[in-house]
């Protein structure tokens, strides 16, 4: 067996250790002595990692354990400071004046830092702007500056957006998303205009690193974003059942399965069950016949039942009810139907009890209280 030189071994053990080790080196002209210190921008805090006195040359350097995900950095001279991220065991190379440290930098080694800079300088601009509005000035000149201060917000806002779309799982992709001014995020998912870019990083970070802190942070704002517009959305619906003028519900037009339209309100004046069901369901047999003796019982007195399939299948649906006495409609949308949304259906069969002033009396009650609130109102 051949021997390996001695000096070969420790070049690769030495390659070995340096492999996950991400480089930040570079000059600062006019620094000459001054300490620059290199920061981790976590998503929970600002961690300290290394710290280093400018060369006689004007030279840097830094070494630090590359991070397992996309993340973020900072360099800092005195109260200046420059932002970048570091994909993997990249070299970055960072050259800048003394007093323009924080703004006339030049960044090389990755697309990602280059991107970063071009939005930095722009929300720099935005936020010289928003720092002129300030207490005593006249509504006149107030005015002057929010209309300013909007128009550039739109035109960063137009340059981060390709950006964003080029790339949703780079680093400066991630960085878009979450820039600030005075503290309020550019970008919203809250926003429905700002929600297909937010989405399209949260997308990609929850596929391709769904284990990352950050992944899961902005999926969840996303998410959040998404079910608070349904609550809004089904809140809205509730308001609409209370405030419509004579009618304390939403009205629903769909067809049976002879395909004529029917409408709930044509059956205004009367005691309606207004149910929304499945027929290809196990409980379906039992649940079908509590509502056939309900109908029975109180149908000759003013009693209806109108009923909405949920069903997936049209054919079971039509089979399910042929021989029904009530009302049944179906939506070609089956479970997707908008009237499920309305009414706030999460899970069938559910119901509600109209009185004869179209007023919502009760929801999903049991059979027995079901009874005595129809008899009652007979």
């Amino acid at each position: 067996m051949k021997k390996i030189p001695i000096i070969l071994i420790i070049g690769l053990l030495t390659s070995c250790i340096h492999s996950n080790k991400f480089t930040v080196t570079g000059t600062i002209e006019g620094g000459v002595g001054e300490m620059i210190y290199l920061e981790h921008n976590g998503l929970a805090k600002n961690t300290l990692l290394d710290s280093a006195r400018i060369k006689k040359n004007n030279t840097f350097r830094f070494r630090a354990k590359a991070p397992l995900y996309p993340d973020f950095y900072c360099l800092k001279l005195g109260s200046k400071q420059i932002h970048f991220a570091v994909d993997s065991t990249e070299t970055i190379e960072i050259n800048a004046p003394f007093d323009g440290f924080s703004t006339d930098y030049t960044i090389t080694g990755s697309e990602s830092n280059t991107d970063i800079q071009t939005l930095r300088k722009s929300i720099g601009k935005v936020q010289q702007k928003a720092n002129q509005i300030v207490k005593g000035l006249s509504n006149a000149e107030r005015n002057n500056l929010i209309d300013e201060l909007t128009l550039l917000l739109e035109e960063h806002k137009n340059l981060a957006k390709p950006i964003i779309l080029k790339n949703p799982r780079s680093a400066a992709a991630y960085y878009a998303i979450f820039q600030q001014v005075n503290d309020v995020y550019v970008f919203t998912p809250y926003d429905k205009e700002d929600r297909p870019y937010c989405a399209a990083v949260a997308t990609s970070y929850n596929t391709y690193m769904p284990n990352y802190d950050r992944s899961k942070n902005l999926y969840a704002w996303v998410m959040d974003a998404i079910k608070s517009e349904r609550q809004a959305r089904q809140q809205a619906a509730w308001r609409e059942i209370i405030e419509q003028s004579g009618v304390g519900f939403i009205d629903i037009e769909l067809p049976d399965h002879n395909e004529q339209m029917r409408k709930l309100s044509d059956l205004s004046g009367k005691i309606i069950l207004l149910d929304f069901s499945t027929y290809d369901s196990q409980e379906s047999i039992s649940y079908t016949f509590t509502l056939r003796e309900l109908y029975d019982q109180y149908a000759s007195k003013g009693f209806e039942i109108y009923q909405v399939s949920l069903d997936r299948n049209k054919f079971v649906w039509e089979d399910a009810i042929e021989n029904l006495p009530w009302i049944c409609v179906r939506d070609e949308n089956g479970p997707n139907t908008r009237y499920a949304a309305t009414y706030n259906i999460r899970a069938i069969p559910s119901y509600f009890l109209i009185d004869r002033s179209g007023d919502i009396v009760g929801r999903d009650m049991d059979i027995n209280t079901l009874r005595k609130e129809i008899e009652k109102r007979l």
